[in-house]
């Protein structure tokens, strides 16, 4: 089972093998992390989400990091389910992003990943519940992966994600 932690701050400066994006089906940028790793990036990656999307909510692609690196080599794009109420499959779509993000980390061979709190910006999902499926995902996702951080944007997501860390 990996190390997990949790800190607060900016996913663009994380020294990981590889960056989870919360991105849309394009894969060419939007706004968020999204946007932030891609203006870090630089614009090679949008061409390069262009190259490999569309991707479809619940599934994981990777480029290379480009202006990232060399501190990260990979970025693995994710699409998180739109929250639609509830009742819509957004919990099991949303689980899949955190176990195909450590699959693609696997077929990386990427010891080191940060994860942003996915679908928990535009797309709505509520940040508990989110945290909950995040931590429960990342601790029983059998992965190569030996180190996880859970990077928030803000002090009020950290303490969810810490919290569903705790229990």
């Amino acid at each position: 089972m990996p190390l997990i932690d949790v800190v607060q701050g900016d996913i663009t400066a994380e020294e990981t093998d590889a960056v989870v994006t919360a991105a849309n089906e394009s894969l060419m940028g939007g706004g968020g992390v999204d946007g932030a790793i891609h203006r870090a990036a630089g614009p090679r990656l949008a061409q390069a989400g262009a190259a490999i999307g569309p991707c479809p909510p619940g599934d994981a692609m990777a480029t290379p990091a480009f202006g990232l690196g060399p501190r990260v080599r990979h970025v693995i794009h994710t699409v998180g389910p739109v929250r639609e109420g509830g009742d819509q499959g957004e919990a099991e779509a949303l689980a899949s992003c955190y176990r195909r993000c450590l699959e693609v980390a696997d077929e990386l061979g990427a010891a080191s990943v940060a994860f942003p709190a996915i679908a928990t910006g535009v797309y709505g999902y509520l940040a508990e519940e989110a945290a909950r499926i995040a931590v429960a995902v990342l601790r029983s996702t059998p992965t190569g992966v030996r180190r996880i951080r859970l990077v928030a944007f803000d002090a009020a997501t950290h303490d969810l994600l810490a919290a569903a860390l705790r229990s």
